[in-house]
């Protein structure tokens, strides 16, 4: 197959066999060569296509635009503890001063300080800004007052994915449209 010409981008969403994407945040995107690779392997059917072509001396195909794969793939029902889900459990907010924030203005809070044994868990870590963080230091939630607004605890996949859908990607595609669940309008 020909390549396309270069900054050329179409993306295929990523379905599971289910026709739920992948993961929301970040979007299940392919690539259009790993699209068209999985095609030909028959591991997807396609069910959008965009209206760019890519040619081979005996062949030529439609660039798919939503994908769906043929075998399930289980998604994990206990996500991972990071940074990265820790925030958007809490939505980028600051659980103390309810400020929303680019990620790299926030911080790790420990409810119970590491200094007085607590440990780095779900259950006791929250997202802060830099200031709340900073004036609660070491000290307990009761001794300065500074209550998180919810209680930490360990998200389902299934809940961060549906908090993902509140910070949508720059671009979607309209084929995407009936396939995704959004919150604002989609771009095109």
């Amino acid at each position: 197959m020909s390549a396309l010409p270069d900054g050329s981008h179409f993306p295929a969403l990523v379905l599971n066999a289910d026709f739920r994407p992948l993961s929301y945040f970040p979007l299940s995107l392919w690539s259009w060569q790993d699209a068209v690779k999985a095609v030909f392997l028959d591991r997807v059917s396609v069910l959008s296509e965009y209206d760019t072509q890519v040619r081979s001396p005996s062949q030529s195909l439609r660039l798919p635009s939503v994908i769906a794969l043929k075998d399930y793939v289980p998604t994990a029902r206990r996500p991972a503890f990071t940074r990265f889900n820790v925030f958007l459990r809490d939505n980028f907010s600051c659980q103390y001063c309810l400020d929303r924030l680019p990620t790299h203005e926030l911080t790790f809070d420990h409810v119970i300080p590491r200094a007085r044994g607590g440990r780095t868990t779900w259950e006791n870590v929250v997202t802060a800004c830099s200031p709340c963080n900073l004036m609660k230091g070491s000290r307990l939630p009761h001794e300065i007052h500074m209550h998180p607004r919810r209680r930490p605890s360990q998200p389902s996949t299934w809940e961060l994915q549906d908090n993902g859908r509140s910070f949508p990607p720059n671009y979607l595609h309209e084929s995407w449209r009936d396939y995704l669940y959004w919150d604002t309008e989609l771009e095109s």
